[in-house]
């Protein structure tokens, strides 16, 4: 199913799932997490594997009626958790972000959903709970002691097996692939630093 829903619909139907994403992480020995993906196709095709779906022009799509289902969204990552994925990216890699790369208006969107699905969860907005992919998939929150790192830059085993959605952005705030970038422009930085903008300006209303 997919359905387009508003922002504040996504923070109720957040709301109404805390408790039983709570319980599923708590279940896994750790707090809830967010985790943000492109699903490597166009800007309007979503996809069941995510929680949210974000099209290019910053439409919101649930494809679950229930936000603390388990998804196959991030790999031993699953459970207790929620993905949020920017419609993008078809051809993607560490060199290009494909022929559909993030839309401004995306972006912006993304992170009004990560400020209202974090508040709806009672989480602190920083890489301790909400990664990108590529983060997830290198254990930068500390690892859930369940997998290898296995994205692009540290894909020691050599297998294949990477990930690194959303590393960068293809903006002025984020304009290339940096993975060791400590100046804050790394496509997760920036998102969750949006995020906490958009929630600090809501806090002052």
């Amino acid at each position: 199913m997919k359905r387009e829903v508003t922002i504040d619909e996504v923070e109720n139907m957040a709301a109404s799932a805390r408790e039983s994403v709570w319980n599923k992480a708590k279940a896994e020995g750790r707090e809830p997490k967010i985790y943000l993906h492109w699903t490597a196709g166009n800007h309007t095709t979503v996809f069941e594997d995510y929680h949210i779906n974000i099209t290019g022009d910053g439409s919101i799509y649930v494809t679950t009626d229930d936000l603390s289902e388990t998804k196959s969204h991030t790999w031993r990552r699953n459970t207790g958790s929620i993905g949020i994925a920017l419609c993008c990216c078809y051809g993607g890699g560490s060199a290009s972000l494909g022929g559909f790369p993030p839309t401004a208006k995306q972006i912006e969107v993304m992170a009004q959903v990560i400020d209202r699905v974090a508040t709806a969860l009672w989480l602190t907005i920083d890489k301790c709970h909400i990664l990108t992919h590529g983060e997830a998939a290198n254990n930068e929150d500390g690892g859930v002691g369940s997998h290898k790192p296995y994205a692009w830059w540290n894909d020691a085993y050599g297998d294949g097996d990477t990930r690194g959605d959303l590393e960068y952005l293809g903006t002025t705030e984020s304009p290339c692939y940096k993975p060791w970038a400590t100046d804050g422009s790394r496509g997760g930085d920036v998102l969750r630093g949006k995020a906490n903008w958009y929630k600090h300006q809501r806090g002052a209303q």
